[in-house]
């Protein structure tokens, strides 16, 4: 539910106001008839995740993986297979 209530009353009443919207419900705030703010529930924004956080203990890495590269990729860091195309 909206309920509209002009600037005076909101000065006055804000304590039952923000006690009304905390409760869930919608208030706008008009000055001379004319919305100008509204008074909604506090969300508190979701707790920031830490990157890895969900993978901690479950990273697999193959035993050869600091192994040698693959002939085909090799040649490009050796300056081989630059052949002027880009991928």
């Amino acid at each position: 539910m909206t309920d509209t209530v002009n600037l005076y009353d909101a000065k006055t009443n804000l304590s039952k106001l923000v006690d009304r919207a905390a409760a869930g419900e919608e208030i706008i705030i008009a000055k001379a008839g004319k919305p100008k703010a509204k008074l909604v529930p506090y969300e508190a924004p979701p707790k920031r995740r830490t990157f890895g956080q969900n993978l901690l203990g479950m990273t697999y890495m193959a035993e050869d993986w600091d192994g040698p590269l693959p002939p085909e990729i090799q040649k490009y860091f050796d300056g081989e297979g630059d052949d002027g195309d880009l991928v």
